[in-house]
């Protein structure tokens, strides 16, 4: 899932908003790219998870994560209707409270949600291209060490294509979208068919199990929580604005119906995954990494050789979400630099390719280290610790644009802007906030707030280190000047 386009690039590095982009996407476009930005890892990593908490009501928390991220993209077509530029949470922030080392702190955290999003993503990968390979190799091992150090060259192969200078594809997008709807969709009707054939049993649907040491309440709450990382994505189409015909009004529909229709989709899967999949392996799946849902085609198709071919689908449907993650990262930390945010040989880029190479190695390796420290600290496995910080940081950034909303209220709405009702996002702030709280995570997975923490911390003491050098460069000018493209 891609937290910024090349346009938010252009503005944070340097750009401004004299020129004019082609408003080339229209509302088809526009719906395909938002389903495939939130359908990416998510589904296939947290599904077994959710069910975990709350048995066959795994459908239940993908509803409730539906609704809260629901409540933000209301706000967000407010803002972006009003500000159409492509920028995000770190325009309405600065807009809103216009101090920057709040916009800077905004903007680190989406940077590193990308950071932590693109190793998830990357383990996944990982995981599934050793079962695949497995097959037609023998001694292939399958351990977590295996994965890690996958992931870790996975990671080495996106920073080489990103030093390449690669862009993103709008047409590459739309493909890898049909790719991995069409997995979606083959998994259902694989579950369905089982279930006709008696394989499945659809009274699993309305078995509330939860853990023995967690009330209900507790156990929707955590399970929410989880499920909250799969509805994240539909926030970086507001960097299409000005790409997109007619934003006004055909942002409001198709951000929502984008929204609505990977809900359902994902509610099925779950649906799927329980009536299909033994209570027991849900809950306790030999393969964390790689996801729950091969097991439903092992279960419901055994005559297809799943492990030969679905992992590497898997891929297909993964590691673009990875690739666009770490062109983000990469090149947020250097427009950052370029601001004199953060150090300047952040701001480096190579000679023929001008691509920002010390950004891009610097993420990466935070990428490389995350994992290499998750695979030892984490009991749940390197795709749920770092999916799930992901989803907190982003809980947090979207906390921040709820408010932000309201603040930004003192500026008048334009003609034909949207407005959404006060209290959607007061809602949406204070769901956010509380799915962020450690009340809604069990102690072992506290983990993703010493990862977080630990990441904004690398941040502030980055800023730290541009703040002091700008100020023995220039004692009479202030460190931390105005972002000009907010």
């Amino acid at each position: 899932m891609s937290k910024l386009d090349t346009q938010a690039v252009a503005m944070i590095e340097g750009g401004d908003h004299d020129g004019e982009l082609h408003r080339v996407i229209g509302p088809k476009l526009l719906l395909l790219l938002i389903m495939g930005d939130i359908i990416g890892a998510g589904i296939f990593a947290i599904t077994g998870r959710v069910a975990g908490q709350v048995g066959g009501m795994a459908w239940l928390p993908f509803l409730l994560a539906f609704v809260i991220a629901t409540l933000t993209a209301f706000s967000y077509l407010e803002l972006v209707t009003k500000y159409p530029y492509a920028a995000g949470a770190a325009l309405y922030t600065h807009k809103a409270f216009g101090i920057h080392f709040v916009t800077f702190i905004v903007a680190f955290t989406v940077a590193s949600s990308g950071i932590t999003s693109a190793a998830t993503s990357a383990t996944l990968v990982g995981k599934n291209l050793l079962i695949g390979v497995s097959q037609y190799i023998d001694g292939i091992p399958q351990t977590a060490t295996a994965t890690m150090f996958m992931a870790m060259g996975i990671m080495v192969v996106l920073a080489t294509i990103n030093l390449r200078g690669v862009g993103e594809s709008v047409k590459f997008n739309v493909v890898l979208t049909v790719v991995t709807l069409a997995v979606m969709a083959v998994i259902i009707v694989i579950g369905c068919i089982a279930i006709a054939q008696g394989e499945g049993d659809p009274g699993r649907l309305v078995v509330f199990e939860t853990p023995q040491d967690r009330s209900v309440f507790g156990a929707v709450s955590m399970a929410t929580a989880i499920a909250f990382f799969a509805m994240v994505g539909f926030e970086d189409s507001v960097n299409l604005v000005e790409e997109t015909k007619n934003p006004k009004k055909i942002f409001p529909k198709i951000m929502l119906t984008g929204l609505g229709l990977c809900a359902i989709i994902y509610m099925l899967v779950a649906a799927t995954v329980i009536m299909v999949v033994p209570a027991g392996d849900i809950a306790n799946p030999k393969n964390p990494d790689a996801g729950i849902l091969l097991d439903v085609v092992r279960i419901g198709a055994p005559g297809i050789p799943v492990d030969a071919i679905f992992p590497f689908l898997t891929v297909f449907a993964v590691v673009n979400t990875a690739l666009i993650n770490m062109l983000m990262a990469s090149r947020l930390l250097y427009g950052l630099a370029r601001q004199e945010v953060l150090p300047k040989v952040l701001g480096k880029v190579l000679p023929k390719r001008k691509s920002p190479w010390v950004a891009i190695i610097f993420s990466t390796l935070l990428a490389i280290g995350l994992i290499a420290y998750v695979n030892q600290n984490s009991e749940s496995g390197i795709v749920s610790a770092l999916g799930s910080t992901t989803a907190l940081l982003l809980l947090c950034v979207f906390a921040v644009v709820n408010v932000a909303v309201l603040v930004l209220r003192r500026d008048p709405t334009p003609e034909g802007g949207f407005r959404t009702p006060t209290v959607l996002p007061v809602l949406g702030a204070l769901f956010s906030l509380f799915l962020a709280g450690p009340w809604a995570r069990s102690r072992e997975e506290w983990l993703q707030y010493e990862i977080a923490g630990g990441l904004l911390v690398i941040g502030v003491a980055l800023w730290l280190v541009a703040w002091v050098a700008n100020l023995l460069r220039s004692p009479e000018k202030e460190p931390t000047e105005e972002i000009t493209r907010f």
